[in-house]
């Protein structure tokens, strides 16, 4: 009889050599298998710094993939087909592709639902939402979907893949949200609706939101807040309603903290960061934050978590504090504020045009006297010829000296942080940001005395003295392009700490308006152009910043692409 197994036409003893072939061909086959996964492999746990908690096979891209989760990443590479010539040369070159899980806001299970059903359905796999960078600074999400119809090789998977997103620290998992609807061109609830709550939705953050009626409304409703059930509070509109917004969230603070509002020596910090959610005229901090007028942008930083600390100033008078803030203007860029306030019924565009153009064409000068206390550096951090420059300072170890100037000033700027913009996209005040020296003329990152101004305690004064128009068009034209905007004559610059401003009385007037000026005018109130928020007040004026009052979600300015953005007002 002829043994089942052996071949027909051959004998025993052939037969069995056969199946002993075969059988080494198998295990061959089982390793040439296990080499055509072996790229992720190659590297040990100890030589990645990392330890796989799962290892499975999902579709990705209509490819087969053996994929390998750890705290830190998600890898996988495509499972390539046996070469029927049992060559493996091509296989070196099978593509591993990495998602870093920091850039993973959100992981959903995948299913296939019927029409009207909001439940259930049929299980197709994972799908993964990541931050994206794209160019000009901005973010976007995109979606990667692993499918396995397997119920219990997702859901373990899935489980795995939220703990390891709820390990991130500063995500917020709960915001109270402020939409200003008369923002710009009234489309703020649109932005909000349309584009940022369905980021916020997705990443499984839930919001309180307060659409506010009228000015002073989200002030009100902070002041009477229970702020420990948030992780965060978002603004959604112009540089008017953040600075109501960051002022609320900073008073709020002090309130809590027992402090006497209307004198504040050392504020407390804000309890939760704030975000920005562009949808006004200017946007500076937006533009600040995130190099960019762009709500998915910053949404997505909100999403991720990215917290930046900032320096905050105080603005008050001797007997109250007005407000706290980022920046002002006193003369120029407030008396443009304070026209394009009162033509409201203007569409933005037009009504920002018509009052920047109106106030250069009656252009006068504020008659004031300004002291300031100079930033402390180290000594030995700058050139001998920094005596010369323009920009003072103070060296550290000498006491606080207010060193003060008086005559008449077309514009003073105070600013705690760079104020970029579309119209200035250096910024109003570079000195605060990592970029340019203005101390040394060093590069930022090379500069120890520039480091240490940046959320350390300094604010840029900068003084513009009286002079023609036509001069102080140049100056102002220099703000959009790469060329210094303060080396002119008439431009002084300080880094300070302190400074106050004490106007004179008729100040911006001409001999005629100031003798028929009764003292009881209204004329007597300056305006102050605080993160774009008019306020008008009659006597002196005291700024003081505070380092790292407050958080904000968004990133460095020092990590964003230069702008390239252009003015075409002037």
């Amino acid at each position: 009889m002829r043994p089942a197994d052996a071949p027909r036409g051959k004998p025993r003893s052939q037969a069995m050599a056969t199946g002993a072939g075969r059988s080494r061909c198998s295990e061959g086959v089982v390793a040439e298998r296990q080499r055509r996964v072996a790229p992720l492999a190659a590297t040990s746990p100890a030589e990645a710094g990392e330890e796989p908690f799962l290892r499975g096979i999902f579709e990705i891209s209509k490819r087969s993939c053996d994929v390998v989760l750890s705290a830190r990443r998600l890898r996988w590479s495509p499972i390539l087909p046996e070469s029927p010539t049992g060559d493996s040369s091509m296989l070196l070159q099978a593509p591993e592709e990495i998602i870093e899980m920091k850039d993973v806001f959100s992981v959903k299970l995948k299913r296939r639902r019927f029409v009207g059903q909001k439940k259930g359905g049929m299980l197709l796999g994972i799908t993964i939402f990541k931050c994206l960078n794209k160019e000009e600074n901005k973010l976007t999400d995109c979606a990667i979907h692993l499918h396995n119809l397997s119920e219990d090789h997702c859901h373990s998977w899935f489980k795995h893949l939220k703990e390891i997103l709820n390990g991130f620290q500063n995500r917020p998992k709960s915001l109270k949200v402020f939409v200003n609807p008369r923002s710009h061109k009234r489309e703020a609830t649109h932005i909000y609706y349309e584009q940022v709550s369905p980021l916020f939705k997705l990443a499984g953050i839930k919001t309180d939101v307060t659409i506010t009626e009228y000015e002073g409304h989200a002030l009100s409703v902070l002041k009477d807040c229970e702020l420990q059930a948030f992780d965060g509070v978002v603004c959604v509109g112009g540089d008017g309603s953040v600075s109501e917004v960051a002022h609320g969230l900073l008073l709020k603070a002090q309130i809590d903290a027992g402090k006497d509002t209307d004198y504040i020596p050392k504020p407390v910090k804000a309890p939760v960061p704030l975000g920005v959610i562009p949808a006004g005229t200017t946007n500076i901090l937006a533009h600040t934050l995130y190099g960019v007028k762009h709500a998915v942008t910053a949404t997505l930083h909100i999403v991720m978590g990215h917290i930046q600390p900032v320096d905050v100033c105080t603005f008050s008078t001797p007997s109250k504090l007005l407000r706290f803030g980022f920046s002002a203007m006193f003369g120029f860029g407030a008396r443009t504020l304070e026209l394009a306030e009162k033509h409201r019924w203007m569409p933005a565009s037009q009504r920002k045009d018509f009052a920047f153009l109106k106030t250069l064409a009656d252009l006068k000068p504020e008659e004031c006297e300004i002291s300031f206390v100079p930033v402390q550096i180290p000594q030995g951090d700058h050139h001998e010829n920094d005596r010369k420059k323009k920009v003072k300072t103070k060296k550290k170890g000498s006491k606080n000296q207010w060193h003060k100037t008086q005559g008449h000033f077309l514009n003073v700027s105070i600013m705690a942080i760079p104020c970029l913009c579309s119209m200035a996209p250096r910024g109003l005040a570079p000195n605060t940001r990592l970029c340019c020296c203005i101390v040394c003329g060093h590069s930022w990152s090379s500069c120890s005395v520039a480091r240490e101004l940046l959320n350390n305690g300094s604010m840029a004064l900068i003084l513009v003295q009286n002079t023609s128009r036509t001069e102080f068009i140049k100056h102002l034209k220099r703000y959009t392009s790469e060329r210094n905007q303060f080396n002119f004559p008439f431009v002084e610059t300080y880094t300070v700490q302190e400074v106050k401003v004490q106007p004179r009385l008729g100040s911006g007037l001409d001999a005629k308006e100031n003798k028929c000026m009764n003292a009881a005018s209204a004329e007597r109130h300056h305006p102050w152009n605080i993160d774009g928020d008019l306020l008008k007040e009659a006597s002196e004026v005291h700024v003081r910043v505070h380092p790292q009052l407050i958080n904000l979600y968004g990133v460095n300015t020092d990590d964003l692409e230069r702008s390239q953005a252009t003015c075409n007002c002037i």
